[in-house]
């Protein structure tokens, strides 16, 4: 076909989906079942290309304008189910958001009974690149088995393994450590098939009692709480497209309150403005006072965005960051190894 004779504008799921109405699919479901007009006439297949001059309705309703892209992290605690509604009556987590939070989409899911990070968006095609396999990022999980597996079982994780008839990509598994009848492992994968890790686990005889997701790509939990919610502005998302502006959050507690102001240098005493960190260090060690200690490297392995940073730093679950090596003597804390140098004379 000559490249005139394309018509103008775009398919009508996906404008629906950037209006934030649903996801792509669940648009192409809404036209199937005859609630879009466009121009005054009911539509059924999704095979149409709109522009801003026609008019569109959606059970009724005029088509919002399209709002710009949002982005928010959201711990969700287990016990939730990750749907707009559930037929068995159990709550979901849209029932336990924000009441000043928009229409969202999740992107991805996480079963019943896991928690952790779960990303949620007004943008239906952003929801559909963040959740396309092509996209590569890694989702990065701490997982407590009941009882253990050696290094070999491992490995056939790492190569990729068959469970129940369902052919899993190799996993980047690492053992932290044994907890009395439990092991604590982490786990990244790039796949995110249902229930991909349990599954899994299950071939190798052993039964995960608890599955935390702690970063999804670039997006981290962090110290978010069970519950809160934590916007990403937008100049997050254009930093993932290649600018380098840095991130800046906003976080809600389930009640709508402000939550804690994340990412605060140095605390309320702490260095404000730039060169106040070396500032302070060479003020420090001019009375004879130990040098501030250095902030906690990210957690390693975490990916990182065009812009080199990653959001948030800390993993739940007890064992802190794989294969964190012990504070040396004399850096960050005190810790009873070699004191402050003696002031100059």
């Amino acid at each position: 076909m000559d490249k005139n004779d394309t018509p103008a504008g775009d398919r009508i799921a996906k404008v629906l989906a950037r209006a934030g109405v649903a996801s792509r699919r669940e648009a192409e479901r809404m036209i199937e079942d005859g609630r879009v007009k466009v121009n005054g006439e009911r539509i059924f297949s999704p095979a149409l290309n709109v522009t801003a001059k026609d008019r569109i309705t959606v059970d009724g309703a005029p088509l919002a304008a399209p709002e710009p892209a949002r982005l928010w992290l959201y711990h969700k605690p287990a016990g939730l189910v990750t749907s707009a509604s559930d037929e068995k009556g159990r709550k979901t987590v849209f029932d336990e958001l924000p009441d000043d939070l928009p229409r969202v989409m999740s992107v991805g899911r996480l079963d019943l009974n896991s928690e952790g990070l779960l990303l949620l968006t007004n943008d239906g095609e952003l929801k559909r690149r963040l959740e396309l396999p092509s996209t590569g990022w890694l989702r990065r999980y701490r997982v407590r088995i009941n009882g253990s597996v050696s290094e070999d079982k491992l490995d056939r994780l790492r190569r990729g393994i068959s469970a129940e008839g369902v052919d899993y990509q190799p996993m980047q598994v690492t053992f932290d450590r044994q907890q009395g009848a439990n092991a604590w492992l982490t786990i990244g994968l790039r796949e995110g098939k249902n229930r991909e890790i349990r599954r899994a686990m299950a071939a190798l005889e052993v039964t995960v009692n608890r599955l935390i997701r702690v970063s999804y790509g670039p997006f981290q939990i962090g110290n978010l709480q069970p519950g809160e919610v934590e916007e990403i502005r937008p100049k997050v998302l254009r930093e993932q497209l290649g600018d380098s502006d840095g991130p800046k959050v906003q976080r809600r507690r389930p009640d709508g309150s402000p939550g804690t102001k994340p990412g605060v240098r140095g605390g309320k005493d702490g260095p404000k403005g730039p060169g106040g960190a070396r500032k302070q260090a060479t003020e420090a060690q001019r009375a004879g006072k130990p040098r501030p200690g250095r902030g906690a490297k990210p957690t390693e392995g975490a990916e990182r965005p065009a812009g080199g940073r990653v959001f948030g730093a800390r993993v739940p679950g007890g064992a802190g960051r794989p294969g964190a090596k012990p504070a040396q003597p004399g850096r960050g804390a005190p810790s009873g190894g070699r004191g402050p140098k003696p002031p100059k004379r």
